[in-house]
C-alpha cells in the first residue's frame, strides 16, 4: 500500500459531476471550497494485499452476522439502546425471517497501513454512503489515467446481480420506490439512491422516486402511499432505522412492517435487522464473542477498561454518522465515562501517508466483498471534511 501524487485531469470537476458525483467540493469552516473528490493523489495496492483484505472483510461480515444472532438470541437489545419492546420485537422477527427479506449492501471502515492485519473501526450496514465515488467515479478515473491497471471494484456488477437475485422477494405488481431525505443539502444521499435505483433498473425492476418527506399515510386504508396516492408496497430508503422507528409515523411503520410474506404491508429495504450491524455496540459484542481476534480492537460498553490510559481509547456514540460525537483519548488520558451510551474502543491511530490520515471503506454486497473506497482526513477522526482518494492495483 503506497500513496502517490499525480496531476488531476483537466476539467476533473465537470467530469465527475457528469458521472453522478455532484458534490465534488466541500465547504470548510473558513468558507473555502476544497476538493472532496481528490485525484491529486491515489493509492496503489498489490493483488495479494487486496485478496487478503477481501478474505478479512468476508470473515468480519460472518462474525457480524453471528453477533447479530447472539443479540437476538440473548435479548441484548438494551445494550444497543433499543428499549422499545415493539422495536425489539420487529428487529427480532426481521432477523428470524431474514431469508425472506431483500438486503443490499454495507461498508466496513478499516484501519490498515499495508504492514499488519486490518482492524475493524465500524460497520455501516444500514445507510452507507460514498457509494457513487467508490463504484463509478474512481473506476472511470482509472480507465482514463491507468488503463492497464486494475481496481478492487466489482460494486456495479454485484449490485445489479443482487437486485436480480432478490427480485423474487420483492412485492409483485407495484414499483419499488427509492427514497432519500429532502433535507440532504449536498446531494450525496440523493445520488446514492439514484445510483442504486439505476442498478435496480438494470436488473429489470420497475422503480419510482420519492422523498421520505413525501411518503404519506392513508388512514382509511391503513397504508403508506406515495405522492400519487399509490400504495407503497416496497421501498428502499436511505434513512436510518433509528429515525424510522422514532419519528411521528413510527407506529404506522411497526404496524404495517412486512418482515417477509405479508400482504397489505410495506417492505423496507434495508430490513430492520440491519439495525444490529450499524450500532457501535456491535464492536463491543464482537470483542466479547471473539476476544483477541487479529482484526478486532478491544471494545467495551461500560467504559474504558484497566490499562486504557496506557493505550488510549476512542469513545463512540452508539449511533452517529461521519464521526459525529467521536472523541479521541490518546495514551496518558484519564479514563472517563461519558453521560451518553458509548462504545469505548482501544485507540488505534489512523495511519498517516504524507501527513494524511487514511481509512479504508471496504464494501460488501449481500455476503461478498465487493470493492474499496479510501477517505483521507487531516485529523484522527474521519469527518465531514474528509476527502475521497481513488486507488489502483498494480
Amino acid at each position: 500500500m503506497h500513496r502517490r501524487t499525480t496531476e488531476p485531469r483537466p476539467g476533473w470537476q465537470h467530469i465527475v459531476e457528469e458521472q453522478g458525483l455532484i458534490y465534488p467540493l466541500t465547504r470548510h469552516p473558513d468558507g473555502s471550497l476544497r476538493p472532496y473528490w481528490d485525484e491529486s493523489a491515489y493509492y496503489v495496492f498489490t493483488l495479494p494485499e487486496v485478496e487478503a483484505l477481501e478474505e478479512t472483510v468476508e470473515e468480519l461480515h460472518r462474525m457480524c452476522l453471528a453477533a447479530a444472532g447472539h443479540i437476538v438470541a440473548h435479548d441484548r437489545f438494551a445494550d444497543l439502546g433499543i428499549t422499545d419492546p415493539r422495536v425489539a420485537h420487529a428487529v427480532a422477527e426481521s432477523w428470524h425471517r431474514r431469508a425472506e427479506l431483500p438486503t443490499v449492501y454495507g461498508r466496513f471502515d478499516l484501519r490498515y497501513d499495508g504492514t499488519g492485519p486490518a482492524k475493524l473501526l465500524e460497520y455501516n450496514a444500514d445507510t452507507p454512503t460514498s457509494l457513487v465515488e467508490a463504484a463509478s467515479a474512481q473506476w472511470f478515473w482509472m480507465e482514463d489515467r491507468f488503463p492497464g491497471a486494475d481496481q478492487w471494484n466489482s460494486l456495479h456488477e454485484r449490485l445489479v446481480d443482487a437486485w436480480r437475485d432478490q427480485a423474487r422477494l420483492l412485492p409483485p405488481g407495484s414499483p419499488l420506490h427509492f427514497a432519500h431525505s429532502a433535507d440532504d443539502e449536498l446531494g450525496e444521499d440523493l445520488m446514492t439512491v439514484a445510483y442504486l435505483k439505476e442498478t435496480a433498473e438494470q436488473a429489470g425492476l420497475e422503480t419510482d422516486w420519492i422523498s421520505m418527506e413525501e411518503i404519506g399515510w392513508d388512514p382509511l386504508a391503513g397504508r403508506f402511499v406515495d405522492n400519487r396516492l399509490r400504495f407503497i408496497r416496497g421501498v428502499f430508503k436511505l434513512y436510518p432505522w433509528e429515525w424510522l422507528t422514532t419519528d411521528r409515523f413510527a407506529g404506522h411503520v411497526l404496524d404495517t412492517l412486512d418482515n417477509g410474506g405479508g400482504t397489505g404491508t410495506t417492505l423496507w429495504i434495508e430490513p430492520a435487522w440491519k439495525m444490529l450491524l450499524s450500532n457501535k455496540a456491535l464492536l463491543a459484542i464482537l470483542w466479547e464473542l471473539y476476544p483477541g481476534h487479529p482484526n478486532l480492537l478491544p471494545a467495551h460498553l461500560d467504559g474504558p477498561r484497566e490499562g486504557a490510559a496506557a493505550t488510549g481509547w476512542v469513545a463512540k456514540p452508539l449511533l452517529g454518522r461521519e464521526g459525529a460525537g467521536v472523541t479521541v483519548h490518546p495514551p496518558g488520558s484519564d479514563p472517563v465515562v461519558r453521560d451518553e451510551p458509548c462504545c469505548y474502543q482501544q485507540f488505534a491511530p489512523l495511519p498517516a501517508f504524507d501527513g494524511h490520515h487514511v481509512v479504508l471503506g471496504a464494501w460488501v454486497v449481500r455476503d461478498e466483498a465487493a470493492g474499496l473506497g479510501i477517505r483521507e482526513s487531516a485529523g484522527l477522526v474521519t469527518d465531514e471534511y474528509a476527502r475521497f482518494v481513488p486507488h489502483v492495483i498494480r
